[in-house]
């Protein structure tokens, strides 16, 4: 599990059955519970998995045959499988090797359907410019929830509610990103925040954070060259990649998007 700090260390039976025809957005509301902090971001989660909207950055399909849009640590290929439509972390390396998006984004909205496939931790994350993470974890049942299960801002939140479903099902997260704005001396002028839903639960409500909270980001630890222009960019610009983390646990994703804003 990626724990987040400055930097900080930033998803029975194989599966549910995929739905023959994805949903366009906005055919399915997710609950009738509305986010305080973003009104406007009430995502389509149901069914799976949902079709990207218009401008979305697809980073890899649900179905996909083509190449993943991810880079390993070093800035070379990934490899992870990409096994019946899905990509799969099965080769874990000291739980470090994590796969990082090609495209960047600032302020975004992030989509990720994602499955745990042992009845072991299931530990992975969302890490949103490898700084920030959206928990994932073998938490279903667990109450109440802490800020280390899945739902949580990982060492920040704690989920409003458990939403996580047991192992072998699809799963599914909507996160609304705002990145920190940071002075010309680097730290933080106005503080970030998310806003986050899963499994058509409102799990995040524009939770702000500023530094990370974490000894365990990437920026920390197997630095390369490629992670280090990755950083100054962050740094220079705001912009940064989505990581899929790798924490040692097998888990599938498909279905990976992010609309800028």
């Amino acid at each position: 599990m990626l724990v987040l700090a400055l930097g900080a260390a930033v998803l029975g039976q194989a599966g549910t059955a995929r739905c023959e025809e994805a949903v366009p957005a906005k055919t399915v509301a997710a609950t009738e519970v509305r986010s305080t902090a973003d009104p406007d971001f009430h995502p389509v989660q149901e069914p799976l998995p949902v079709k990207p909207p218009e401008g979305a950055i697809e980073l890899f399909g649900d179905g996909s045959e083509g190449a993943p849009k991810f880079t390993a640590m070093d800035g070379g290929p990934i490899d992870w499988s990409v096994e019946d439509g899905t990509l799969f972390m099965n080769q874990s390396k000291g739980h470090a090797n994590h796969i990082l998006s090609k495209e960047m984004f600032r302020d975004a909205d992030i989509h990720a359907e994602f499955m745990t496939v042992k009845k072991a931790r299931g530990n992975s994350g969302l890490y949103i410019h490898g700084l920030y993470e959206m928990q994932i974890l073998n938490s279903f049942g667990v109450e109440p929830p802490t800020i280390e299960d899945e739902g949580a801002l990982y060492r920040f939140a704690k989920p409003l509610v458990n939403a996580a479903r047991p192992v072998g099902e699809w799963q599914v997260y909507d996160i609304r990103y705002t990145a920190p704005r940071r002075g010309e001396d680097g730290k933080v002028t106005t503080p970030g925040r998310i806003t986050a839903w899963l499994n058509g639960k409102l799990v995040q409500d524009g939770v702000e954070f500023t530094e990370p909270r974490s000894p365990y980001i990437p920026y920390r630890h197997g630095v390369t060259d490629h992670l280090r222009a990755i950083k100054k960019r962050i740094d220079e610009t705001g912009e940064g990649p989505l990581f899929l983390q790798d924490h040692g646990s097998p888990v599938k994703f498909r279905n990976v998007w992010f609309v800028r804003r």
